[in-house]
């Protein structure tokens, strides 16, 4: 949510300035004065907050409703998005034109009570699950006048106009919620189409009566968080023209990589068991003379029939919920941001994006060190939106493409791009020892041979990384570092490995030892990443997973190879700690939960990891000595 006016912490300089202008004011003659209009003001590349506009009870706050191209749940009538607006009373009495801060979101008008939307986990890997039987309902909400006040507070007072919308079948917007289709992304382009006079608006949900939006300048920005920050990047891979710039943040480019990794099945963190149809339970808030026919289109029938939670495979289904394949459309100026420990939606929806239109539009990355969410420094963001909204020439685009907050710090630090520019990969390799702690080094020995784990779920990575000896896991150390280590960019893992059932869970963690009491943050875990090694034969270069090749049970005591990338990172492990490889079966935060027992057996002399070292093997080399 926004912060209120006067939290800001630039009010207090501001309060200041605008006295002057006061000041300066009176002196006018009265004649003058009324013929001075307010506008936006801009001080080192800033909106700043101008009095005229910070009077919240003078703002223009009215809603209507918008008409979209698609007939989401198909009753043969275009669906209409609820919307809501907040402009500066200039806009009306001056003939004042202000661009627009939108956010979009299936959440405004409530969701469904959290646990009883999950499955059950306790099942085997491959098998047909226990069925989710619970489906809650939520509660309809059809007197809300206003959809939202985020951003209202922050950005009205500074010139813009601020715009919300309910996503389809959410709150007072018709249709159906279709998590993360076409629907998603073409209900914000029509909002946007209206901004620019291009698409109809209504008065009222079913009525002919037209509203306008002529004291906009066409001009939108997109901003939010988690689904808020997923729907800017979907709007902007239509190509829609007006949307000149986004900050997503922590935005879920892929339900397919949300809720399943290389094949495999896998929770979002801190949401075991959830899936898109639970989701979609989650958020189904519009009107319940609808939600039967909804339900029946959509959780009972398109997604029961390709979700495919016995095989976790990569299908046409998932790839169109998958934002990567239209990022060509993308012509808007990006503001990334994400946090290197969100295990809810993990690192990769971000950096998968940025990649694709690295070099084609203005990109800045934004990274800290913690969990889900956490907006750029509001300085960057309002240089943003400045920059690109009002055509201010601050040069924000021309600067550091990369802002990355450091371990224990609160503010960020400037680099060249995201991956560090000088990050190179460096292989390390294995030695035996890995019940207890083999070793892991770049220089590569020969015979290690077969060392074996059993998967045994109640184990959690934890405390297998803080176990002398297990059983139910390997895990492979460096010496410890003489000197700090940076890893900027994604690891990539390639093991030879034989299990001993047809299907298992593979879980791999990148972690400092020693092991410190207290949360996975950055001063134990580094990265992780999970797989099947069912898709072993699709899993053969590392990068975006997207095959559609079915995975193939595993032949018991048959050896397969596989390489696949886990989450990118950027992280300065420091000296006196050693970077260590685990490698497990079951995650229980995050994988399906099977009866303990499975052996996977490790092939030592074909497995090995990759990791991508700012100053590469030169500065290994002097961190671990040799």
């Amino acid at each position: 949510m926004s912060q209120p006016v006067h939290n800001d912490p630039t009010m207090s300089s501001l309060i200041r300035r605008s006295s002057v202008v006061v000041l300066a004011f009176c002196a006018i003659s009265p004649a003058a004065a009324q013929s001075e209009k307010a506008a936006p003001e801009f001080v080192d590349g800033q909106a700043q907050v101008v009095p005229a506009f910070a009077e919240g009870s003078d703002w223009i706050r009215e809603r209507l409703w918008v008409e979209t191209d698609f007939d989401s749940d198909k009753d043969g009538k275009l669906d209409r998005v609820h919307v809501d607006v907040t402009r500066q009373k200039q806009t009306e009495t001056e003939g004042l034109k202000v661009p627009v801060i939108y956010e979009s979101s299936p959440y405004f008008a409530g969701t469904a009570g959290g646990g009883s939307i999950l499955w059950n986990v306790k099942q085997e890997v491959g098998a047909e699950p226990p069925a989710r039987t619970s489906h809650p309902q939520v509660k309809f909400q059809p007197n809300r006048t206003r959809i939202s006040n985020s951003q209202v507070s922050r950005w009205v007072p500074r010139g813009f106009a601020v715009v919300h919308s309910d996503a389809p079948g959410t709150g007072l917007s018709t249709g159906s919620p279709t998590v993360g289709s076409l629907p998603e992304r073409h209900a914000p382009k029509a909002v946007i189409d209206w901004l620019n006079g291009r698409a109809k608006g209504y008065t009222t949900i079913d009525g002919s009566v037209e509203m306008t939006a002529e004291w906009c300048t066409g001009k939108v920005g997109m901003t939010g968080t988690s689904y808020n920050g997923t729907i800017p990047v979907a709007a902007a891979t239509t190509g829609v023209e007006g949307l000149e710039a986004i900050i997503p943040v922590a935005p879920n480019t892929s339900y397919y990589h949300y809720y399943r990794s290389h094949g495999l099945v896998r929770s979002p963190g801190g949401w075991l068991g959830e899936d898109i149809d639970s989701l979609y339970d989650f958020i189904n808030s519009g009107d319940p003379a609808g939600r039967a026919n909804s339900n029946r289109l959509y959780r009972d029938g398109e997604f029961a029939q390709n979700m495919d939670r016995v095989t976790g495979d990569y299908n046409e289904w998932w790839h169109e919920r998958d934002l990567l394949t239209h990022a060509g459309g993308i012509k808007c100026a990006v503001l990334m941001g994400h946090a290197f420990n969100d295990w809810n939606v993990v690192p990769e929806h971000s950096v998968r994006i940025s990649n694709a239109v690295k070099g084609r539009v203005p990109l800045v990355q934004y990274f800290h060190q913690g969990g889900h969410g956490g907006n750029p420094p509001f300085e960057l963001m309002n240089r943003w939106f400045t920059r690109f909204l009002f055509g201010v020439e601050n040069g924000v685009e021309n600067g550091p493409k990369s802002y990355i907050v450091r371990e224990g710090a609160k503010t960020p630090t400037t680099y060249a791009d995201y991956p560090h520019p000088e990050a190179s990969p460096v292989e390390f390799f294995l030695s035996r020892g890995g019940s207890r702690q083999g070793g892991l080094s770049t220089t590569k020995s020969s015979r290690q041979g077969i060392e074996s784990l059993f998967d045994d779920v109640s184990f959690g990575p934890a405390a297998l990384a803080k176990a002398e000896d297990s059983p139910n896991r390997l895990i492979y150390a460096t010496p410890i570092l003489k000197q700090p280590v940076h890893i900027s960019g994604t690891a990539r893992v390639t093991i030879r490995l034989a299990s001993s059932k047809p299907a298992a869970n593979l879980s791999v963690y990148l972690v400092q030892l020693p092991w410190e009491d207290g949360r996975m943050g950055t001063k134990n875990l580094i990265t992780r990443g999970w797989a099947d090694p069912q898709n072993h034969a699709s899993l053969t270069e590392g990068g975006n997973f997207d095959s559609l090749e079915p995975g193939t049970p595993l032949k018991p005591g048959r050896f397969v190879e596989m390489t696949f990338d886990l989450q990118p990172d950027d992280q300065i492990i420091p000296a006196g700690k050693r970077i260590a490889l685990m490698v497990l079966s079951s995650d229980r935060d995050f994988t399906v939960w099977p009866k303990p027992g499975t052996r996977l057996a490790i092939d030592l002399d074909k497995t090995k990891i990759s990791l991508p070292v700012v100053g590469g093997n030169a500065q290994l080399t002097r961190a671990i000595g040799r």
